[in-house]
This record gives structure tokens, sequence and C-alpha cells, in this order.
């Protein structure tokens, strides 16, 4: 059992969401040498078991979520906030107990089960973050998704409640009516168009998105970029193909293109993104839920490219 401070809160984990992050750390693909023992995953949720003397925010038996940057209460980040990660710098969700700050920690929304919440932390931030606080999404612009992980999946949820026009992309016939079921108004298979960029315009009146995030990094930056309009948004949120960029700067003068990496979000945001969970009742899209037991289950399953959504670990 961790011990804990006069202002932090002792938090029992109920469920922990598995990302592309927790997979490169724990294979050790992407250098961060971690080292070990360390307890990994980034996401998750519990309920308070215990709190130090100062806290006042919290009582035994409330639903929080665990924040995935525990010093970044609001404003912009600092180099203070950035040096300390769950799950990076500091251990993760996968264990039965956990030590939080009182001030960063937020309530699960109530129409949500704690499977559910445990994907808000990164996944559903990132999204919020990219869009509402960076893109500054309006009602009537178009946005690019790119693939059904769990941070496009939210960001489609999230642009269609601004109201928002989707088009969305994947390699998988499978998954074109999955997307078009949770809102997509059009699905392109990347598959089908290597330069998606030229069908994004068929679909959009000639012209680029106003918005797009891109989730894979190397090998889809150029087709983000010539994507959107004049001055068009593109998030860099993702490196599953690589984190090295070569693109053509040209489009990107000539259409006054913002390219903006981002990286989840404070207490703040994570608040606001739970009201705004509850007021429309998004509910998160969950592909599946194993038992900790079955930890390596989840694992393999996120490796495998087959899921659609969040991959959930239940206590």
């Amino acid at each position: 059992m961790p011990s804990f401070g006069e202002n932090e809160v002792l938090v029992k984990t109920t469920a922990a969401s598995l990302q592309y992050l927790d997979l490169i750390l724990t294979e050790n693909t992407a250098g961060f040498n971690i080292p070990l023992p360390f307890i990994p995953v980034s996401e998750g949720v519990g309920v308070v078991e215990s709190v130090g003397k100062n806290v006042s925010r919290w009582k035994k038996g409330d639903s929080v979520i665990i924040p995935f940057i525990p010093r970044w209460e609001a404003g912009k980040t600092t180099h203070f906030h950035n040096a300390l990660r769950t799950g990076m710098q500091t251990s993760g969700t996968l264990a039965e107990f956990t030590v939080q700050p009182e001030n960063t920690l937020v309530r699960t929304p109530t129409n949500l089960t704690h499977e559910e919440a445990a994907a808000l932390p990164v996944a559903g931030l990132t999204a919020w973050t990219s869009l509402v606080t960076q893109a500054n999404i309006k009602a009537g612009q178009t946005i690019l998704i790119q693939g059904s992980g769990g941070v496009s999946l939210f960001a489609l949820q999230i642009a269609k409640i601004f109201g928002l026009k989707v088009i969305a992309t994947t390699g998988s016939k499978e998954k074109e009516q999955k997307l078009k079921d949770i809102g997509a108004d059009e699905v392109i298979n990347y598959k089908a168009f290597p330069e998606w960029s030229s069908e994004v315009k068929r679909l959009n009146n000639g012209v680029g998105v106003d918005v797009t995030l891109d989730v894979a990094g190397t090998e889809t930056i150029n087709q983000s970029i010539l994507s959107v309009r004049e001055h068009g948004y593109v998030g860099l949120i993702g490196f599953m193909s690589g984190g090295q960029l070569s693109f053509n700067i040209v489009p990107l003068i000539m259409n006054y293109i913002r390219l903006q990496g981002y990286s989840v979000g404070n207490a703040q945001e994570l608040n606001d993104l739970v009201n705004a969970v509850e007021k429309n009742n998004l509910k998160p899209v969950i592909d599946s839920i194993f038992p900790i037991e079955h930890t390596q289950e989840g694992f393999y399953r996120l490796k495998s490219g087959k899921a659609f959504g969040k991959i959930v670990i239940k206590f």
C-alpha cells in the first residue's frame, strides 16, 4: 500500500485504458528507456480510498479520473508540469492503488461507467483540447478524422456535438459502416485512395477541410497538409507510423496552414470535457474489456490494429 502526503489522495483503481503510448513503452520501441521494475499504463479511473489531512475537495468513495499530467491544473503547460506524466516518469494506472494530488483529480461523469470513463484522461482529453482549445472548432466547419483509434473516435463524437461535418478515413471495409454509425458523414478507405487528400476535397465541394488531427506522423503528414483549406489546422497528436516528418513546405506557406503539436490537457479542460460528456450523453466507443488477469491479451488486441475504440482493463 503506497503512503501519501497531507495534500494527496489515495485512489483505488477500478479501470484502466490502453493506448499506443503504453504499447511502445512496454515494448521499448521508442527509446524512452524506462527503468525496471515499472508499472505501465497512462489512463485510468478509480474510487477515493483515503485522503490526506489537508484535502478538502474529496472524500472516501468519490469516483475520480486519474490525471495523465498530475501537476497541470490550468493554463499553459510549463517545464514543471511537463516533467511528470503518469505511466512515463511516474508509475502508471495498472496498479490497485495510486497516489494523486488533490487539485488535478476530476470527478467521473455521472452518465458513464468506470470502464467508459477510463478513456477520458488521455484519448478524450487530447481530442477535446486539440479541437476545442487549439483549433477552436465552430458549427458548419468540416473535419477530417483519421482512423478509428481512441483519439480519432472521440474527435468524431466531439465534432458532431459542435455541429461539424465529418469525413473519416479507414483501411478496413468492416470499419467503414461503424464510422458512419457513430456519425461520420463520409468515409474514405485509404487503401483504395492512397492519395486520400484528393478524395477529401472531392467530398467537400472541391476545397480542403478546416481541421484534421494527424495520428500517424511519418506516413500521413503530407496528405494531412494537403487535405486542409486555407488557414486550416493540422493537429500533430500521434506517431503510429513514426515521428520523423518530411514534407513540402510550399502548400503550408501558400495556404497559411497551422501545424500544432499538442499532448492532452489540464485538469480544468478535463472538467470541461466531463461536463460536455454529461450534457450531451456522449458515450466513449469501447472495443473490448479485459479483466486485469488478462491484461496481456488486451495489449495484443491493441497491437493487432483491429480494435475499434478503446481497450479497457477492468479491476
